[in-house]
């Protein structure tokens, strides 16, 4: 067998079958053909059907699925068929390829190297597809392009969400079957990247980088709204020769675009450890979403009663306010249990996001991470907050944020990140939201930043431990009192007193007395307290059905 052809192969069309193909210039049924035109029958024609199927599932060959194997990764079809229901997905266009028919009368046939089609997670309908390397290393062929193109209109069409697995480049110099450059696009054609964008806003979007993806797979990879990479993968704008062709410089593929590098840089939201994991990844994110935007995200029974109390939560915070605690932890006991799927945890780590359940419905998390500069909202933590109210307002999932954070980052490096750019944007994403908001006040809400925390109309709450201000105590004293320490006989002395003494003058129920929050409540009754808050703006969730979108932004 030859990764074109049919010859040499049991399981493919025999010599005898080829032969009833008859290749003439007229068909002595009536009407003239076009000159060599296939004469084939009834019979023939369903025949070459089952065959052209047969040949389509055999991929690249045995040699290069073994290849694929040997390097520890699935077929692109063995990874539909374990990220989907059993025996679910129905394949779009199973047997487009390229055929051709030799002088000879001997017949060729390559299929197209992407693969999709419709299927169920969950016993919800998605469309599930990606590259098939084991012919042409994924790059696509003229077939395999077509389908890859059609790929999101179909999940906007039907809208349900779209699941890619991508491993592979893009086009090639050579172009589709290596048959020379192909003709620029017309500029009437579809612009590429329109029904990726389309996509975005309309239907849930999960991909998967299951080895090396390069070029269009890259972009299209990145265009989700939940990213995951194995760690044997690699994400790269352009591999190591043409880096070193136009830069001069020699990088390995996992230097460029490695799993400890994105894990990082925001490129994928997580990185797990295998093809098994990213496929469990994939199946819970998409439990927590709806189908589409028209639709509401599902609830889930659970039997965690609306109105636990956790008295740990009394004690969580640190009487010391230079000491860090969990705030993971806080989340865990409050949403239901077992619930918290958290996403890019090591990109602008200061910042926590993800998806929970509360009384079996689905929201959104944002907290600070007190062990990383404090909470502090970093350049890299507000762009990972804009992306995550945008994705909860396409959504329309509540948002909770359980806020401890200092305000945004300072310092030279934090000036050179533009983290006031990305944090006003982060700002006005925040302002602009619609979905029903909670706000958790837990300990430190500074200056600024204290913004991000708090979108028009939302619930807010607070705990005993909490301050506020336009600095932080310890900031704010150097600042207001530079000269009175300056002149004092012990500076730094002096500066511990001013801050022991405004800490002493601070009391949580300013907040109560100025009616700035809704409660100050017992941290144990945060789930009673937010479950009956879940309840009541189900009816506003309805109203605000239907594709979203935002203003300019800084």
């Amino acid at each position: 067998m030859t990764a074109t052809g049919w010859a040499g192969s049991s399981a493919l069309p025999s010599a005898a079958w080829l032969g009833r193909i008859r290749l003439y210039r007229g068909c002595r049924r009536g009407q003239a053909r076009e000159p060599w035109e296939a004469c084939v029958s009834e019979g023939d024609k369903a025949a070459e059907i089952e065959q052209r199927r047969a040949r389509a599932g055999l991929q690249g060959g045995a040699e290069a699925i073994a290849k694929q194997h040997g390097r520890g990764r699935l077929t692109i079809r063995e990874r539909i068929d374990r990220v989907l229901d059993a025996s679910s997905f129905r394949e779009v266009g199973p047997i487009a390829g390229k055929s051709e028919v030799a002088a000879d009368g001997s017949t060729s046939f390559t299929p197209g190297n992407f693969v999709v089609g419709f299927g169920r997670i969950g016993g919800r309908n998605c469309v599930v597809a990606g590259e098939d390397f084991t012919q042409a290393a994924g790059s696509p062929n003229a077939a395999g392009l077509r389908k890859s193109v059609y790929t999101e209109e179909l999940a906007i069409q039907y809208r349900v969400p779209l699941v890619r697995f991508h491993e592979g480049s893009g086009g090639s110099v050579g172009g589709s079957d290596k048959a020379g450059p192909s003709l620029p696009e017309a500029l009437h054609g579809r612009h590429r990247f329109l029904s990726v964008a389309q996509a975005l806003a309309t239907v849930p979007v999960v991909s998967a980088a299951v080895g090396t993806v390069a070029g269009l797979p890259a972009g299209r990879l990145v265009s989700s709204h939940y990213t995951v990479m194995t760690r044997t993968s690699q994400v790269i704008i352009g591999g190591p020769a043409l880096v070193e062709r136009a830069l001069g410089m020699k990088v390995s593929k996992e230097d460029l675009g490695g799993p400890t590098i994105h894990e990082k840089s925001g490129v994928v939201d997580d990185v797990v450890e295998d093809e098994a994991a990213a496929f469990d990844a994939v199946r819970t994110f998409l439990s927590y979403l709806p189908q589409n935007v028209w639709e509401l995200p599902p609830r889930r029974a659970t039997d965690d009663p609306p109105g636990r109390m956790d008295a740990a939560l009394d004690g969580i915070v640190p009487a010391n306010r230079r000491r860090v605690y969990d705030i993971r932890a806080v989340v865990r006991s409050v949403l239901d249990q077992g619930s918290f799927f958290e996403m890019g945890r090591r990109f602008g780590p200061g910042q926590v996001v993800g998806l929970a359940r509360l009384a079996g419905y689905p929201v959104g998390i944002f907290a600070n991470d007190v062990r990383h500069f404090g909470g502090a909202i970093t350049a890299d933590g507000a762009q990972k907050l804009r992306r995550f109210v945008e994705f909860c307002q396409t959504f329309h999932l509540p948002v909770i944020s359980f806020v401890d954070e200092p305000g945004f980052m300072i310092g030279p490096e934090a000036e050179r990140a533009a983290t006031m750019r990305y944090g006003a944007m982060a700002l006005a994403t925040v302002a602009l939201a619609t979905v029903p908001w909670a706000t958790v006040r837990v300990r430190k809400s500074m200056g600024l930043a204290s913004y991000a925390h708090v979108a028009p109309g939302a619930f807010v709450l607070a705990w005993p431990t909490v301050e506020m201000g336009a600095l932080p105590l310890e900031g704010g004293v150097a600042v207001a009192f530079k000269h009175e320490i300056a002149q004092a006989e012990d500076p730094a002395a002096k500066r511990a007193e001013l801050e022991a003494e405004l800490a002493a003058r601070q009391s949580p129920f300013r907040q109560a007395d100025g009616f700035a929050v809704h409660d100050l409540i017992h941290p144990r009754e945060t789930r009673p307290r937010l479950a009956d808050w879940i309840e009541l703006v189900q009816p506003l969730l309805t109203a605000q059905l239907g594709p979203s979108s935002f203003s300019y932004r800084p």
